[in-house]
């Protein structure tokens, strides 16, 4: 199971909670006994997550949702899921979608396979259809139409947030692993050790200063994101931007390092460098991500 999505799917249901959602699914997650997530990503939308074409029909006291989703993490595991759908119409504009819960076992709620991807394997990843599920309006998030500031005020920042602790945890391995080989190894038939030679000892200390330079980018994003500062956004843009090039480097450079234990197929030093690589396409992507970063930085909104 894959938490950081559960936390974010949980701010996102805590942000605007009425007292029956309260009830019904902050206090079993507060309890430990309910696990979200967010069911945002459709086929055919890539990096733009934030324009869905699910859509749903008011049916009563109901709501009618029909479309698909892709890349659901914790997808068939979890007890409720964040979708995000539309209006009939309204597809193409990025200020109107909606959030809803929807409760695991809903009637129409159709899982495909599990995905089978080049890293991230961990996150059980699985697509949707959603086949005239029911969804009860008081499962209503907010108001209909307004959860384009979810993205930039709950989603973006919990879940960019997360994701780079994720990958500054690679980086970390990697070096870890790194050190490790090369404090242990000597070079063949001599009694020098790997440790001794001036250019690894080099690389090392390039490898540290930028774990550690993005490190302390991220945490300072995060103290301005915690203490709601108007400068929060564009710091954790720019730390998970700057994250995801400090892991796929830290990564590549501990290959090199490591040489052929390293590159076995089901190493540990194989599956970071896998990891690693979904960073810069895990959405929102890191060129979705500079574009929000330089209109930011410009003074002009991020859409």
């Amino acid at each position: 199971m894959c938490f950081a999505m559960h936390c974010v799917g949980t701010a996102v249901i805590a942000a605007k909670a009425t007292p029956d959602q309260e009830r019904r699914f902050l206090r079993p997650i507060a309890e430990g006994r309910h696990v979200t997530t967010l069911a945002l990503s459709e086929p055919g939308t890539g990096s733009h997550f934030y324009l869905p074409r699910s859509t749903f029909d008011p049916d009563g006291e109901s709501y009618v949702v029909n479309g698909k989703k892709s890349f659901i993490t914790n997808g068939g595991h979890a007890d409720s899921y964040v979708l995000s759908a539309v209006a009939p119409g309204s597809e193409l504009d990025p200020g109107t979608f909606t959030c809803l819960l929807v409760e695991a076992g809903s009637a129409g709620l159709d899982w495909g396979a599990p995905w089978s991807g080049l890293g991230m394997r961990g996150n059980s990843s699985r697509a949707a259809g959603l086949n005239r599920i029911s969804v009860p309006k008081a499962n209503l998030l907010g108001e209909e139409g307004d959860q384009i500031w979810y993205i930039f005020e709950v989603v973006a920042p919990y879940f960019l947030t997360a994701m780079a602790g994720v990958y500054i945890g690679i980086g970390q391995a990697a070096l870890d692993l790194s050190v490790a080989h090369i404090s242990g190894h000597k070079f063949s038939h001599t009694t020098a050790r790997l440790a001794e030679n001036p250019a690894i000892v080099e690389q090392i200390a390039d490898m540290w200063a930028r774990l550690e330079r993005a490190r302390r980018l991220l945490h300072y994003a995060a103290r301005l994101g915690d203490a709601g500062s108007p400068e929060a956004a564009t710091a954790i843009f720019a730390s998970k931007i700057d994250v995801a090039d400090a892991a796929v480097a830290l990564t590549n450079s501990a290959m090199q390092l490591v040489g052929g234990r390293g590159y076995q197929a089901d190493g540990q030093l194989s599956r970071l460098l896998r990891d690693a690589q979904a960073a810069h396409v895990m959405s929102p992507t890191t060129h979705l991500l500079k574009s929000w970063l330089g209109r930011s930085v410009l003074g002009l909104p991020p859409l």
